[in-house]
């Protein structure tokens, strides 16, 4: 249990993202939760891969106003289509 609290401590969210055993137990969470139809873990898996992807695509702009600029709308427009799917999904959709 030491060497999980270790783990999860000693990394920031983006080398997390990108190491193969957060990777592998995702993908296992998903499968499962695929098989035995568990919707609200696979809108919370969709809410952090897209707001990983989100926060990925955008993160990596310039100096320039333009590209803050940019990247800012992008950032909100990904924001309000993640949170109109999850709306969506968990209370309109039966």
């Amino acid at each position: 249990m030491d060497q999980i609290l270790e783990f999860l401590t000693s990394k920031s969210l983006a080398e997390m993202a990108a190491d193969p055993r957060v990777l592998f137990g995702t993908a296992v969470v998903f499968v499962m939760a695929v098989l035995f139809r568990w919707k609200y873990v696979l809108l919370f898996l969709f809410a952090i891969g897209a707001t990983m992807t989100v926060l990925r695509y955008t993160g990596g702009g310039g100096t320039s106003e333009t590209i803050v600029d940019r990247n800012m709308l992008l950032f909100i427009a990904g924001t309000i289509v993640i949170a109109i799917v999850l709306i969506y999904f968990v209370f309109i959709r039966d």
